[in-house]
């Protein structure tokens, strides 16, 4: 029958046979690739264990450790770059926030900044710091102890600047009455020192924070350093000492530096530093962000700057340490906590004086400054001062 008969190919062929020629096939390429693989592979196997000998031959352990040492040493190079970068960039936005903002105030009729200002910006020498001491009109006996120890005075106060690119002014408003009797007192001082920087700023103790926010913008736009300076005027100051802390920190671009301190938040009225606006804290008790106690803290050139820039819109608090703080709340700022800026008196500064490190700044928590400072800045420069010729001997 047909079922039994086995298939034909139509040239009479078996599918059978074809079947068993195909699987032939198969096996018999399957045998002469292993063959060829068989005989290429000792060639392949042998040229790498050769390339790894040679390479083992010219690579031992002290070549390993020199060569990590030349990968860290260019990994160190490489970020020395970048923040050189970083703080290029920097400057250059900086400059430029500077010009703009010493615009603005010319155009607002500022008395600080004027149009000779502005074309003259790109001249203006580099400096190292500007340290502004907040005084009052009612503070020439503070003011007075101050020159009398740690502020240089006359052509030592210019030879400050030329030498060590450090520029120091008591910093005041006006008066409510402009002309008055305490302007005229005030502009007397100024021609007998000439150490005075003049705000555009109308004098209040509830306006520390605008006074504050004032300072900086009208020093970024007149002196071009790169740092800027708050102090009191009843806080003694060893200026060398605060010249080598900031030095430290001069390859950095955003910086402020001061005792850091975060105390609570006062709600009750009548109370001193009482701050109205206590309810943006949280629940009552809470505490303050981290920010710089108030008796003297510095900031670098382009945080002054922004501040210059956006001060318009920078809230003010009650507590003038407080508002600063807070102008930095989200920003790539490093804070750092300097504890030689707030040592206490006597004992606490002339002990580290002793030992041969003394402090930047000294003066007693409880009075907020030096207590009685008119009648013991004499003394406590004495034994806790570094020495009158300290800063001119410091190299920065």
């Amino acid at each position: 029958m047909g079922l039994s008969r086995a298939h034909k190919t139509a040239n009479g062929v078996s599918t059978r046979w074809v079947s068993f020629f195909c699987i032939a096939s198969f096996f018999l390429g399957v045998l002469v690739i292993n063959r060829l693989w068989t005989s290429s592979d000792p060639v392949k196997i042998n040229e790498a264990s050769s390339v790894q000998t040679h390479g083992r031959k010219e690579v031992h352990p002290l070549d390993t450790s020199v060569e990590a040492g030349d990968i860290l040493s260019r990994v160190s190079q490489t970020h020395d770059v970048i923040m050189t970068l970083d703080k290029t960039i920097s400057s250059l936005e900086v400059q430029l926030a500077a010009a703009r903002a010493a615009k603005g105030d010319s155009n607002e009729g500022s008395p600080m900044v004027t149009r000779p200002g502005i074309e003259n910006l790109k001249e203006r020498p580099k400096l190292f710091f500007v340290m502004g001491i907040i005084t009052a009109f009612s503070s020439r006996k503070r003011r007075d102890s101050i020159r009398e120890t740690w502020m240089p005075q006359g052509e030592e106060l210019k030879r400050l600047e030329k030498e060590k690119g450090i520029i120091m002014r008591f910093v005041i408003g006006h008066s409510a009455t402009p002309g008055g009797i305490l302007d005229r007192g005030i502009e007397a001082e100024e021609e007998q020192y000439k150490d005075f920087l003049r705000l555009n700023h109308i004098e209040g103790y509830h306006e520390l924070s605008s006074k504050t926010q004032i300072y900086f913008s009208t020093a970024v736009a007149k002196w071009d350093a790169d740092f800027y300076i708050k102090v009191d005027d009843d806080v003694h100051v060893n200026l060398g000492m605060v010249g080598s802390t900031l030095a430290r920190h001069r390859s950095k671009p955003r910086v402020y530096i001061g005792c850091m301190k975060s105390g609570p938040v006062l709600a009750q009225k009548g109370v001193k530093y009482h701050e109205p606006e206590y309810w943006k804290f949280g629940e009552e008790g809470n505490k303050y962000f981290r920010h710089a106690t108030g008796q003297i803290y510095a900031v670098s050139k382009d945080l002054a700057t922004y501040i210059s820039v956006n001060r318009h819109i920078l809230h003010r608090y009650a507590n003038e340490d407080v508002s600063l703080g807070s102008w930095f709340i989200g920003l790539d700022v490093e804070h750092i906590d300097e504890r030689s800026l707030c040592c206490g008196t006597l004992l606490d500064c002339e002990w580290k004086a002793q030992a041969g490190n003394p402090c930047g700044a000294s003066f007693d928590w409880s009075c907020s400054g030096i207590c009685k400072s008119v009648e013991r800045m004499q003394e406590v420069h004495q034994r806790c001062g570094e020495g009158d010729d300290a800063i001119w001997h410091t190299s920065f």
